[in-house]
């Protein structure tokens, strides 16, 4: 829709929606079936809370995913004190490892993620800095303003 004061005309019927104006049609159908309960797939028992710098830690992925699997784009997180290292290797026994600080001060773990969904997620984000909440190497990692926001992305971990 544009900005002129031309008049819309809407269309309501049992399972379509049509607004109308000038050379302009949207016709809209519902959708017959249930929306599934996305609050199941957002995890809330994660106990290992990383904080980074968005910017540098999109950098740092994008650096070491040159060297991914091209079909897999897997990277090895591996999360101690302080301190996240990033690896990632390919099928010609290239590497490419990076450090970047984070506060995080639990136990250590190591998790596998596709490289592509999280920079994806970072390149979205607003906020400066990027919260990361992990519960085990196999669960769902949940990405998001740090203290919470107005958005919540998941991202599944992968087996490398």
């Amino acid at each position: 829709m544009d900005d002129s004061d031309e008049p819309v005309s809407l269309t309501l019927g049992s399972t379509h929606v049509r607004a109308h104006t000038g050379d302009f049609t949207f016709t809209s159908k519902l959708i017959d079936g249930k929306v599934p309960d996305y609050e199941r797939v957002v995890p809330r028992n994660g106990d290992k809370v990383l904080i980074a710098e968005r910017a540098e830690l999109r950098q740092v992925l994008s650096r070491t995913a040159i060297l991914s699997n091209e079909k897999y784009r897997g990277v090895r997180l591996y999360l101690e004190e302080n301190n996240l290292k990033v690896m990632a290797n390919n099928r010609e026994q290239e590497e490419a490892e990076e450090n970047i600080a984070v506060e995080y001060s639990g136990s250590a773990m190591e998790v596998g993620f596709n490289v592509g969904y999280l920079v994806d997620v970072l390149s979205v984000l607003d906020e400066e800095r990027v919260q990361i909440t992990l519960a085990d190497p196999n669960s769902i990692a949940l990405l998001e303003e740090p203290g919470g926001g107005d958005a919540l992305y998941v991202v599944m971990p992968m087996r490398l």
